[in-house]
């Protein structure tokens, strides 16, 4: 089982960035997908999560409206589409995955990481 986060880089404060995480070794059907990030001297947080179950999908509050989940079965892959990107986005990005109809922002339900992908936002 694997995951591969990838689409992170360096962008100015209002640009967008989409992140991809492509699963191997499982199909994403019945499991709960989510992103999560850590920044320099901080806690792991969530970002959000999905179902894809039944495409249930929640966001952590500082990224409400600005980012979007989603997933997409026939490539295995879930998306991060993040716009409106403010420094304080600036993290590493992870994704993760558990075997549940229950997505959660909470890191410790999952089973499953990736490695992890570098966004920095500054102008």
């Amino acid at each position: 089982v694997q995951l591969q986060a990838s689409g992170g880089g360096l962008v100015r404060p209002g640009e967008s960035l989409r992140l991809s995480c492509v699963a191997s070794g499982f199909t994403l059907e019945y499991y709960a997908l989510g992103w999560f990030r850590r920044a320099p001297g901080k806690e792991r947080e969530g970002v959000s999560c999905i179902s894809t179950s039944d495409g249930s999908k929640y966001y952590e509050d500082s990224v409400k409206g600005r980012f979007t989940i989603s997933s997409d079965a026939a490539k295995n892959t879930v998306y991060l589409q993040m716009n409106n990107l403010k420094p304080e986005d600036t993290a590493k990005y992870y994704c993760a995955a558990v075997r549940s109809y229950y997505p959660s922002l909470n890191f410790w339900e999952y089973d499953y990481w990736g490695q992890g992908t570098q966004v920095t936002v500054s102008s």
